[in-house]
């Protein structure tokens, strides 16, 4: 082999091994990477044990948690295939999935943790009138909690002025007036009621019970080519939930590395959130699309066996 095609042939293997689903070499055993996208909110806690619980056992991969600043760039990274699989808005998954995009939802991030606040001279939800309020994202239960909040109210989703933002912005626009109220991903309903510049509307279980938010996701050529890795990893993500649940000190401990928040405001937020299972219901997932459906957010969302992978966690559970 001459030194050209040699070269050629080392950057081939370089890149191989710095891609998606990598396989790195330590003390001799090769180990493969899975990289997860993530944004750094107490709705994927689970994450943040299963990489501790996985990187510092015996196990033959590794988990590499990629931050995110934004919906919109952890999805074009999962879509594009840059990272293995996500904790993401199940809604823009789902989205995705209807534009062709083959992702798999093989559990729940979380349950419950969805509040609604507003500023405190807001009273009640007639007093949204013509407000600004933050969402997320148009394809977000967040947005669908909204739209039931305001029906439950007898208003219509046109009374209110929706605005799309990222999460960490929110509290501050709300404490400058710029926006009146919010629903969003914990921990920062939990910031604005400790720092007493809103309080809680509604809680999403008061709204809809058992709804969906996030989930993980994986790309399906990951899983199709990593059968048995796949089920480890849910393995061990099932376990990482029920460590999450304990809510005790080693849970605060290994959450603030990733959020560095207050231990009142973290105290509050997980309070409201619960992950002892996280099967994805095929009841509560049917709610979802018909919301979607009804609020012209999708036209075909994907059917529940289409995008719902439920054998590995039914395993592991």
């Amino acid at each position: 082999m001459n030194k050209i095609s040699g070269g050629l042939l080392t950057l081939a293997i370089l890149f191989v091994l710095t891609g998606c689903g990598s396989t790195t070499s330590g003390e001799g055993e090769e180990k493969t990477t899975i990289k997860i996208g993530y944004l750094p909110i107490t709705h994927a806690v689970p994450l943040y044990m299963q990489e501790e619980m996985v990187n510092e056992s015996n196990a033959n991969y590794e988990i590499e948690l990629i931050k995110f600043p934004s919906w919109i760039d952890l999805i074009d990274a999962l879509n594009t295939g840059n990272i293995d699989g996500a904790s993401a808005l199940v809604t823009v998954a789902m989205k995705s999935r209807e534009l062709g995009i083959d992702l798999k939802a093989v559990a729940l991030g979380h349950r419950d943790g969805n509040v609604l606040v507003a500023s405190n001279k807001i009273e009640t939800v007639e007093d949204l009138q013509g407000e600004n309020f933050a969402i997320p994202h148009k394809f977000s239960t967040h947005n669908v909690l909204l739209y039931e909040m305001l029906v439950r109210e007898g208003m219509e989703y046109t009374d209110i002025n929706p605005i799309e933002m990222t999460p960490a912005e929110m509290p501050a626009a709300l404490a400058s007036g710029q926006i009146a109220g919010y629903v969003v991903a914990e921990p920062f309903g939990a910031q604005s009621v400790v720092m007493e510049n809103a309080h809680v509307l509604y809680q999403s279980e008061d709204l809809w019970q058992n709804s969906i938010d996030c989930a993980l996701v994986l790309r399906g050529d990951f899983i199709e080519e990593n059968k048995e890795l796949t089920q480890k990893f849910v393995d061990s993500y099932v376990r990482a939930g029920e460590m999450a649940d304990a809510k005790d000190s080693h849970v605060h401990e290994v959450t603030n590395e990733y959020l560095e928040m207050d231990e009142e405001v973290l105290d509050l937020s997980l309070e409201w959130i619960s992950y002892d299972d996280l099967k994805i219901d095929e009841k509560a997932y049917n709610e979802l699309t018909n919301y979607l459906i009804e609020m012209e957010l999708l036209e075909v969302p994907p059917a529940y066996e289409d995008f719902v992978d439920h054998s590995f966690i039914d395993e592991a559970m």
